[in-house]
């Protein structure tokens, strides 16, 4: 993968086209978070009711502490679980709180991926509005041909690795509505979420 192609993947997601990029789980189809119009075509694209609200990718742990409400016990999961699989809704932050991602305006999805191509489109992106990589109630697609044949040119840059990504989608736990609570079950273990956020 050249440099070139994550500098396109950069520049599209900056105008607010949909990009496709790897993450530690599946792939996912990415655009800017505050355009109402770019969130609209990736709600359009995967045909995802706007009832199941966007989550947002981002590159630090220190950049997802100001877009979301971080407690005690979902800053102990994000500094032992990120960069990684796990996925926190949090109360929204000030700066996040206009922000069209559904119908869910008071809490916002936040996750720091760990994928090497991820981690090099996201610094110059900026956060992104992110979902897995398929048309709402099919399978998420593995490969890159099976990528462009469910978005086609409705996704500006496909930012693909060789092989076919093969992995589970995200732990989502809930840490906006008293004790935390798992929403989606993943790879990680929950005896071991437990136990971080038990202190």
């Amino acid at each position: 993968m050249t440099t070139s192609v994550v500098a396109e993947a950069v520049a599209a997601a900056r105008r607010g086209e949909l990009i496709v990029i790897p993450t530690d789980t599946v792939y996912g189809v990415a655009t800017r978070p505050d355009d109402p119009g770019a969130t609209a075509r990736l709600f359009a694209a995967k045909g995802r009711p706007a009832g199941r609200s966007l989550p947002v990718l981002v590159a630090t742990t220190a950049e997802a502490l100001a877009l979301g409400a971080f407690d005690e016990r979902a800053e102990r999961l994000a500094t032992e679980c990120w960069p990684g699989a796990l996925t926190l809704v949090l109360p929204r932050s000030k700066q996040t709180r206009a922000w069209p991602l559904g119908d869910q305006e008071a809490t916002i999805a936040l996750r720091v991926p760990a994928h090497r191509l991820a981690r090099a489109v996201l610094p110059a992106a900026g956060p992104l509005a992110a979902s897995s990589a398929n048309r709402s109630g099919d399978p998420p697609a593995r490969t890159c041909d099976a990528l462009v044949a469910a978005f086609g040119d409705l996704v500006a840059v496909y930012l693909c690795q060789d092989e076919p990504l093969d992995g589970a989608a995200s732990t989502v736990v809930d840490v906006a509505h008293g004790e935390p609570r798992i929403l989606r079950a993943g790879d990680l273990d929950p005896a071991a979420l437990l136990a971080i956020w038990g202190g």
